[in-house]
């Protein structure tokens, strides 16, 4: 096995020095865990038993499952049983929040994903507060949000009590967030943990975790429609870089399954499956090249979701 100053170490003997990288983070998630694994696309019990029963038997901790279909494609019992399989396994579960602009009548989603997520119109966002409420209701702690006016009312409603004050509100890879001067807006507006453009640079990784205290999530597979990129082989230096990470399990090669349902068969289960395959395979990967760093990844959400880990 070859660590990574190894391996550094042998590319300046060849006459090829790697170039130094940004110094190491020192914040950690309230276990003391630099980093965790999140497994995207979660979008039913269904998905979320299969993705559990992966990770037993390949001995991969997942800390967080998200979801993007949205609130509002599931039924309450599905809600339910979610929450409740998250409680007992230790598992946070992010639900994505309602209607958005990519789904709906308006003609400039259909040409870019830029606005994608967007929120058009207040009744919109009225729609997103209604998912939040209900998600709430049953059990959920945990909410992703796309669009920015939205995520602001949301902080405003759990200021005055009427969402719950230990809800974590975690920001879309579709509301761009790619320095260190946006990352502390959205931490004002309300943001208890965010989500990093796809592209960036481990230095670009850095300035945002010196611009904020929240958790940062990064796609270290990335879906196609994000990019497509394959970042395993940096997980050491970005996991030192951006601690406390949630490094995010997309796909490539990969169908959209958004809006999910009974109507796409065994896929969505199968791609959860292989989602956490992934994460097995960046699991192995840290431990070889970092093996103090690979026996911290983090195991679960500390009890109080909606205070920021660091």
């Amino acid at each position: 096995m070859t660590n990574l100053a190894d391996l550094h170490d042998l590319m300046a003997r060849l006459g090829h020095p790697v170039a130094e990288t940004a110094s190491s983070a020192q914040s950690r998630f309230a276990d003391g865990a630099p980093y965790r694994f999140e497994i995207p696309s979660v979008e039913g019990p269904a998905v979320l038993e299969a993705v559990v029963a992966e990770s037993d038997r390949l001995g991969v901790p997942i800390a967080r499952t998200s979801q993007g279909s949205g609130v509002m494609m599931l039924t309450d019992a599905e809600i339910s049983d979610m929450a409740s399989l998250g409680a007992e396994r230790g598992i946070e579960i992010n639900l994505f929040l309602g209607p958005r602009a990519a789904w709906d009548t308006g003609g400039q989603a259909k040409l870019t994903q830029a606005v994608g997520a967007a929120a058009r119109g207040n009744a919109m966002v009225a729609a997103c507060v209604a998912d939040a409420l209900r998600a709430c209701s049953l059990g959920i702690r945990s909410l992703l949000v796309g669009d920015l006016g939205t995520l602001e009312v949301l902080r405003a409603l759990k200021e005055d009590g009427t969402l719950p004050a230990n809800l974590v509100l975690k920001t879309s890879v579709l509301m761009p967030l790619t320095n260190g001067p946006t990352a502390a807006i959205l931490e004002r507006l309300g943001a208890t943990t965010v989500n990093v453009g796809t592209d960036l640079t481990v230095p670009h990784l850095a300035e945002i975790r010196a611009a904020t205290r929240l958790p940062i999530d990064l796609y270290l597979e990335v879906p196609d429609d994000q990019g497509g990129f394959v970042r395993f082989y940096e997980a050491v230096e970005i996991v030192r870089a951006a601690a406390p990470v949630y490094l995010k399990m997309g796909l490539r090669n990969a169908p959209n399954i958004y809006p999910s349902g009974s109507h796409l068969g065994a896929v969505p289960r199968e791609l959860g499956r292989e989602r956490v395959r992934r994460a097995a395979l960046v699991q192995r990967l840290i431990e070889q090249l970092d093996p103090a760093l690979g026996k911290q990844a983090g195991a679960g959400p500390a009890p109080d979701l909606g205070v920021p880990e660091i």
